[in-house]
């Protein structure tokens, strides 16, 4: 709800400050006083467009700081996260916007930058003012199927039925297309796919050939290093075993020194033998390669001319192939392909109509409810001869959604034998904000926004008829914060709160809002409403039976 209003230098209003309350507020105040400022100054900051008509004259800036709390789970907390807006669900927000005199304006949520088309959906979500230039909300044909289904609870089914049906019509179309872009490379298809069976390349292959290929470059370097050590090391003149020979004969001569000399020759001569085994593994492991340097040049030379052929890594090529093979495929078994496909969006399109039928059938039904339930609170609305009607006509398949198939519109007539058609062309302002409190009584529970605005909504009425506005928009107080700006003293007695505006000054003129809590200041607001200018004890005695009313 709305829970304070911050007005600075807007119009007539110097500066004002308002704290707003549940339950059902009512303004009132001679014609003239500013009331309608309100209203402007409170949809600026709900994302109205900024006129720099509004700002007071003399001043170069105006502000309008609105405070709301919503409930929790109210959509607006969605909205802001979606725009990447910090909120915290049930935290309070507050709207601020600035408008210069040259016409610029400014808006942040929670002292967060904001544009003008969120802010406008954000105020959409937040508060309905319901009067004489009401141009969206219930007025919105757009938005009356969303408003049947909400009251009945219908939907949902038919919007799985209708994406199943446009994905298969989606498949079809992308089908189509691939059929017809193979059909005109089909020879180019072919060739492809011929080089790459021949190729046959293999997932990691040029990751392997590329190591492969980076041994096999020092090969031959390395063999002859190997084969000359391996000559040095086998040379029949071996020094290691002539030596150890010599001293083995006359080992007996030279005495126990012997016995350590020739032990260290003995294991000189077996490291020596160790080592010549080794070059000789070594050597044969590098002879028993079957791949030469040239071979794998050319393997690797083949595959990276396919990847750029393809516009694809090497590793990819596989895959590639499978593509190509797939595109043929699509070439030799097109017909029996599109057939298929077709008669699935056929049957997906049958799915989708049917359940459509029943969604229309159901609508009919809840529609006639809502047209009987609404045409019942008419009457004693002082229009009691108006009838509302649903009209639901079938749309074009061109604009079948998910919503169904249904074009769904309320329209209303205000004299009997007259053809019913869209409030806004039918009735005057007076008459449309009670159409749209009949509407909001009995659709209490449709739509998001927890506060409604009615002006204008007594115009042209009084007594019973005016009782009866009164009654109902306390009844719909109940389930929502209602503000009513209204010249109905029986209106007026119905509010939980009731605030008066004034104007004040002679040329400097300015709007001042005071609110009414005791009822002796009450009394003698709604008295000034029943007699005018000029108060009798009469008009403050039917004051007072007013006030009993309301507390009864």
């Amino acid at each position: 709800m709305l829970t304070a209003l911050s007005i600075r230098n807007i119009v007539l209003i110097e500066s004002l400050e308002i704290d707003f309350r549940a339950g059902l507020c009512a303004l009132t105040g001679e014609t003239g006083a500013g009331k309608s400022i309100l209203l402007d100054s409170l949809g600026l900051a709900l994302g109205a467009r900024a006129e720099s008509g509004l700002v007071r004259r003399g001043c170069d800036q105006a502000q309008v700081t609105a405070i709301f709390e919503p409930p929790p789970a109210h959509p607006v907390y969605k909205m802001l996260g979606e725009a990447e807006l910090e909120a915290e669900s049930g935290e309070s927000l507050i709207i601020r916007r600035s408008l210069s005199a040259d016409g610029r304006s400014k808006a942040y949520i929670n002292d967060q930058p904001i544009s003008a088309g969120l802010l406008k959906q954000i105020g959409a979500a937040l508060v309905e003012i319901h009067g004489q230039f009401d141009t969206h909300g219930l007025l919105d044909a757009s938005n009356h199927r969303r408003m049947l289904d909400e009251y009945a609870g219908l939907g949902g089914n038919v919007a799985a039925y209708y994406q199943e049906w446009k994905a298969a019509e989606d498949a079809l179309e992308s089908l189509k297309a691939q059929a017809l872009k193979a059909k005109e490379d089909e020879e180019y298809l072919r060739r492809a796919l011929e080089d790459l069976d021949a190729l046959a390349p293999q997932a990691g292959e040029e990751e392997t050939l590329a190591a492969r290929r980076q041994s096999l470059m020092y090969r031959e370097q390395v063999m002859d290093a190997l084969n000359n050590a391996y000559n040095a090391l086998n040379h029949d003149d071996d020094p290691v075993r002539s030596a150890w020979g010599a001293l083995e004969r006359v080992a007996d001569k030279i005495g126990p020194a012997a016995d350590d000399l020739i032990g260290a020759l003995e294991r000189a001569s077996n490291e020596m033998q160790e080592a010549v085994s080794l070059i000789q593994s070594l050597c044969a492991d590098l002879s028993e390669s079957e791949d030469s340097l040239e071979t794998i040049d050319e393997r690797l030379h083949e595959i990276r001319t396919q990847a750029r052929k393809h516009h694809c890594d090497p590793d990819a090529l596989p895959q590639k192939r499978e593509e190509l093979a797939a595109q043929l495929n699509l070439i030799e078994h097109q017909d029996d392909l599109l057939a298929a496909q077709m008669k699935k969006a056929g049957a997906l399109k049958e799915a989708y109509r049917a359940e459509c039928e029943k969604l229309t059938q159901k609508r009919q039904s809840a529609a006639e409810t809502l047209d009987q339930k609404i045409t019942a609170e008419l009457a004693p609305l002082k229009l009691e001869k108006a009838k509302f009607v649903t009209d639901i006509a079938p749309l074009p398949e061109e604009h079948w959604s998910a919503h169904g198939a249904d074009q769904v519109r309320f329209l209303v007539s205000t004299n009997p034998g007259s053809p019913p058609g869209p409030l806004n062309k039918i009735a005057s302002g007076g008459e449309m904000a009670r159409f749209m409190l009949a509407l909001k009584v009995v659709m209490a529970q449709v739509g998001s926004a927890p506060t409604l605005i009615f002006d204008e909504v007594d115009t042209g009425i009084g007594g019973a008829t005016a009782d009866a506005v009164g009654e109902r928009l306390a009844r719909l107080s109940q389930t929502h914060q209602i503000m009513v700006v209204t010249h109905s003293p029986q209106v007026a007695a119905r509010a939980a709160h009731h605030w008066i505006v004034r104007k004040s000054g002679d040329q400097d003129v300015k709007t001042e809002i005071t609110p009414l809590e005791a009822d002796p200041a009450r009394r003698e607001e709604i008295a000034r409403m029943l007699s005018g200018a000029h108060i009798t004890e009469e008009a403050r005695a039917a004051a007072d039976k007013l006030l009993q009313v309301k507390a009864a």
